[in-house]
Parts: C-alpha cells; structure tokens; sequence
C-alpha cells in the first residue's frame, strides 16, 4: 500500500489559524515533518504544531529556506531533505509536512513533492490549504482585498522591485511578500505610482511581536524577511462601484 504525503498549511503563525481539517491531518499523521534552516531554530511552522501534537511526533528537517544564491547548496539540501523524507515514508504510511501559510503559494512543499515524486515514486500526495498572510493581514488591518471586478496581484520582492512597480501601475489590489530586505524600495515605488497613503504592512502576525502599519511609515530600515504589503486598489468609495 503507497504512503502518503500530505501538505498541510498551517496558517502564518496564530495557531488559531489552523483549520479544523488541518488540525486533523496533523494529529491523524504517523509523524509530522517541519523545516529549520541549518542554523537549529524553531521555526513559525514548528512553533503551531506544538500546539497540537507533542514534540515527540515531529521531526525537524533543514532546507535552504533562504538561500537564493548558491544553487548547488540550495540542491545539495533539497536532496537530503528530500532523501530524509523518503526514510520516513518508508517507516510510516503517513508523513505530514508542516508549512507556514498555505502549502500551494510560495512554499517548500512544492519542492519536496516534487523529490518526493522522483525518489519514490507511487507516493499519494495530498494538500489541505492554509489561511495566507495576506489575508491575516487583511483581517488585523481592515483592507478590503477584492471588490467587484477588480484583480489582485501577489508578488514576491525577493528579486527587487521591478515587478511590484510594474503591478502598483495597474488597477487592482496589489499584495507583496518577503519584501523586508527591501523596505525602502518598496515605499519608493509605492510613492511614484501614488498607492501610498492606503497600504499597509506587516510582520509577526499573531505573534508577540506582531506589527501592522501604514506603509507611509516605512522608512530606511530593514523589516523582518516575512513581512506582507497590502496596498488596496484605487476606490472612489461608492459601494458597488467596482461591479
């Protein structure tokens, strides 16, 4: 009988977050699986299963989360992780791996499935989506995402700007993430296409040290790699005016 694999978002760090089906495939897994990075430290990803399975049940393994650089580094731990994952699913017929947000957008599962995929092949590979950060920061700011016809866009910064001004140019909602490192080219281009003043941003959501702020704030200064934009499509505030 093939093991089975499954993706399981656990939200951007409120354990509270975590959906009830969520919850369940954590609990009902043999072991659950969650990334550190090679320096040792618990990540958000481990930090909400705690809260419902015990330390026993999980095993921690290192990924290059944020090597972006060095692909062969980069490989090199894909392959172990991979490698190490596949040992499990040789011991246990479920292995759940637990990702922050949801494990669909912009997560190391996508990665691991894939391995996953190469090094034994038959594996089922199932995913039970998680609430994201944009829209927990949505929720905790009050911007609306989407009204009517209006698109949203959602951009990674972890390559620049470039992209980002080129979507603020446009009609819709606009969402970025991992744009700490670049606060302050965030903010500029955020001000040359006028989308300043109702965007907002934050870090840590759900955490102790949660912050949510107006992007009119953002100064020079670097913010926390996992911090999320929101800046909200251009509205003359007459309701239904976007249908």
């Amino acid at each position: 009988m093939s093991s089975k694999l499954i993706g399981v978002g656990v939200g951007p760090g409120d354990p509270e977050l975590v959906t009830v089906k969520g919850v369940n495939a954590l609990r009902a897994a043999d072991v659950v699986v969650v990334p550190v990075m090679d320096t040792g430290e618990r990540g958000r990803a481990e930090a909400t299963v705690l809260h419902y399975v015990g330390q026993e049940k999980v095993v921690r393994v290192v990924f290059a989360l944020n090597e972006r650089t060095d692909r062969a580094r980069r490989a090199t731990a894909w392959d172990a992780a991979g490698a190490r994952v596949a040992q499990l699913l040789a011991e246990h017929s479920r292995v759940a791996f637990a990702t922050i947000g949801d494990p669909n957008v912009y997560s190391t599962f996508t990665y691991l499935a894939q391995t996953i995929a190469e090094l034994v092949p038959g594996t089922v590979v199932e995913t039970v989506p998680g609430i994201t950060a944009m829209q927990d920061l949505a929720a905790r700011s009050g911007a609306v995402l989407t009204e009517g016809t209006e698109p949203l866009t959602l951009v990674p910064v972890t390559a620049g700007a470039a992209a980002l001004k080129e979507a603020l140019a446009g009609p819709g909602t606009v969402v970025a993430y991992k744009f700490g490192r670049q606060a302050q080219e965030v903010a500029e281009a955020l001000r040359e296409t006028g989308r300043i003043d109702d965007a907002v941003w934050g870090s840590a959501l759900g955490l102790p040290e949660e912050s949510v702020r107006p992007a009119s704030e953002l100064g020079e200064d670097a913010l926390p790699y996992l911090s999320t934009l929101i800046a909200p499509a251009p509205r003359d505030g007459c309701r239904g005016g976007k249908l």
